[in-house]
């Protein structure tokens, strides 16, 4: 089980980057959540295989197609049994 936390800055809010998110990481099975942080950016929490949280990371550089993501900053955690689902925040 791996767990990360992701910060993802550049234009980020308003375009669908928080939904593409929490879509992809149902697809690949992870839990945890994202929420827009109010200095513009995106934080993500997912926690999961260490191959589906890797594909996660990839696609969340890239983006959807109307995102620009500048830069994606990654912390490792230690896993956590509270996380069940995947959400997104407000």
């Amino acid at each position: 089980m791996k767990r990360v936390h992701l910060k993802a800055t550049g234009m980020v809010q308003g375009v669908g980057y928080r939904m593409f998110i929490d879509r992809v990481a149902r697809e690949l099975g992870l839990c945890g959540w994202v929420r827009n942080m109010p200095d513009g950016s995106v934080d993500i929490d997912a926690q999961g295989s260490e191959q589906a949280v890797g594909e996660l990371i990839r696609r969340a550089a890239a983006g959807p197609s109307r995102a620009r993501v500048a830069s994606l900053l990654r912390e490792e955690l230690p896993p956590s049994d509270e996380m069940t689902e995947f959400s997104v925040r407000m």
